[in-house]
């Protein structure tokens, strides 16, 4: 089968391809669909695994400017729309190029268009008009598609001008780099294996603390004000914004008298008491099993320990629990630190735990202070929280038979970076991505298994974009591999109860059911 064909229109931009992509990869198609569609009779398109068309075109919103490339969400002809799933795989792709680029729908016609027609097929949420693209696309129905214009036409502008043939000059300079990119893009296709991982996304913490901040904006309206991250997802956050929400970093940004919600990786008693001084409606959403590690520190703490927090420096769980007893706290991060660490008798020492480390990670560490400390005293049960112990036992059972895995969750998120070392530690290649734009098509090469997970505060839609991106690449069998169910639930705090909602329990791919699914969806 043909690795990938590549289309161009006229003779210009098929020539501006070859600069960067295999002369025989590219087929000229003539100008219009009629032409495209006489070029490609004899070419066996229909035996091509991968087909992109790629040119120039006409930009139907204002802000889109010679240079500027779109890529197909979909493509829109006369009798149907053909959806291009890769395409925020692709885009990134293209912005690694150095490219300004756009993501949307891409509608194909039999003429040049100009206003007022541009106005209206810009009504429909089309973002550039070209002549070809829908009947190149709809020879190849069994390929992975995708469709690449340059933008050389910008709406508004008249087209029979002199300054035309520069502004077609500056797209035609781009091509070049979108058929490099576009040979990334055809190197990738190829059938696949998803390995889903279980339980994945949401664990209850989470999903209380969501709740806590969305209830808060049905009962007090917006803003609300969010003390730090909620949970450490850009999206979540994101989502959350656009509804009211106002994220902080300290309570000096938060007007007097005003409700701030503490976030699930709790707080301070410094932070607790700088909110009552300044008169603040505090609705706390730490997660329990957090709140379980603040009560070990006092009570260890006011029993005469020093206390040893194995965690992350700068992490917000670690600043909040230290900050419990922060004169008799101190932080161990690594094994040096633990080989290290000067306490001041050695006979009156325990430790606890951030609740997002690796269970392994914290094995080693606890060796190494139960050989210097041998009364060292352990927490009453384990510090880590269920959740990332189910995600990690999880990851590793799928990573070990796969070419490479995919940790969706944010650069901040404890668990999710644990979950890519936990990865790494059976030895497969792992990369922690925030969505499918993150994805390096290059990872995919030669990967036919893929393992998939989601940190505890990653929403599985981002996992399903991934699925999806991926099928844009080919065929993609998805086996589900579940460790064990998660049915965990947590009480949400007083302050928002008298409103409460039914939560929905937790299924075994971390999805919600009833009206918690429907507000993460």
């Amino acid at each position: 089968m043909t690795e990938m064909m590549l289309c161009a229109p006229s003779r210009l931009e098929a020539a501006a391809l070859r600069r960067t992509v295999r002369s025989g990869d590219v087929v000229q198609t003539g100008i219009g669909g009629k032409a495209a569609s006489w070029a490609l009779a004899d070419r066996e398109i229909h035996r091509a695994s991968a087909v992109a068309v790629a040119g120039i075109g006409g930009g139907l919103r204002p802000d889109l400017v010679p240079g500027d490339v779109v890529v197909a969400t979909e493509v829109r002809g006369a009798d149907r729309t053909i959806e291009c799933p890769s395409a925020p795989l692709l885009a990134a792709t293209l912005r690694r190029q150095g490219l300004q680029v756009v993501t949307g729908p891409i509608v194909s016609v039999d003429h040049v268009v100009v206003s007022p027609e541009r106005e209206e097929l810009a009504a429909t949420g089309a973002i550039c008009v070209d002549m070809e693209s829908a009947q190149v696309l709809a020879a190849a129905p069994d390929a992975s598609v995708a469709a690449v214009r340059v933008i050389a036409d910008p709406a508004g502008t008249p087209l029979l001008r002199p300054a035309t043939v520069g502004r077609m000059a500056t797209a035609l300079r781009v091509l070049p780099r979108v058929g490099a990119a576009l040979q990334i893009w055809g190197r990738a296709v190829g059938p696949r294996q998803v390995l889903l991982a279980g339980p994945r996304s949401f664990c209850a913490g989470v999903v209380r603390a969501i709740d806590v901040v969305e209830l808060a904006l049905e009962q007090r309206g917006a803003p609300i004000y969010v003390r730090k991250q909620i949970v450490h997802n850009k999206h979540v956050v994101q989502d959350l914004a656009s509804r009211g929400a106002v994220f902080v970093n300290e309570l000096d940004e938060v007007p007097s008298g005003a409700t701030v919600v503490f976030s699930a990786h709790g707080v301070s008693p410094a932070v607790r008491a700088e909110a009552e001084r300044r008169n603040l409606d505090v609705i706390d959403a730490t997660c329990p099993l957090v709140q379980k590690v603040h009560t070990e520190v006092r009570r260890f703490a006011d029993a005469g320990d020093t206390v040893i927090f194995l965690g992350h420096a700068g992490h917000e769980e670690a600043e909040g629990t230290m900050g419990e007893r922060p004169a008799n706290t101190l932080l161990v991060e690594t094994p040096n630190d633990a080989r290290t660490v000067a306490v001041a008798d050695p006979d009156r020492v325990s430790y606890i735990m951030q609740t997002t480390l690796a269970a392994d990670e914290v094995a080693e560490l606890v060796d190494i202070l139960q050989a210097r400390f041998p009364n060292l005293r352990e927490p009453a049960s384990d510090d880590i929280c269920y959740a990332t112990t189910n995600r990690q036992l999880a990851l590793a059972e799928v990573a070990r038979d796969a070419g490479l895995a995919l940790v969706v969750g944010s650069t901040n998120s404890s668990n999710s970076q644990r979950l890519v070392e936990k990865a790494e530690r059976v030895g497969t290649t792992a990369h922690l991505i925030d969505d499918v734009a993150d994805i390096d098509l290059e990872w995919l090469n030669e990967v036919g298994v893929v393992a998939l997970t989601a940190g505890a505060s990653a929403p599985q839609e981002l996992v399903d974009g991934v699925i999806a991106g991926l099928r844009g690449l080919g065929a993609v069998d998805v086996l589900e591999n579940g460790i064990t169910e998660e049915h965990v639930q947590f009480t949400l705090p007083k302050e928002v109860r008298h409103h409460e909602r039914a939560l929905a329990p937790e299924s075994a791919d971390g999805r919600l059911s009833g009206r918690a699914e429907d507000q993460r969806q």
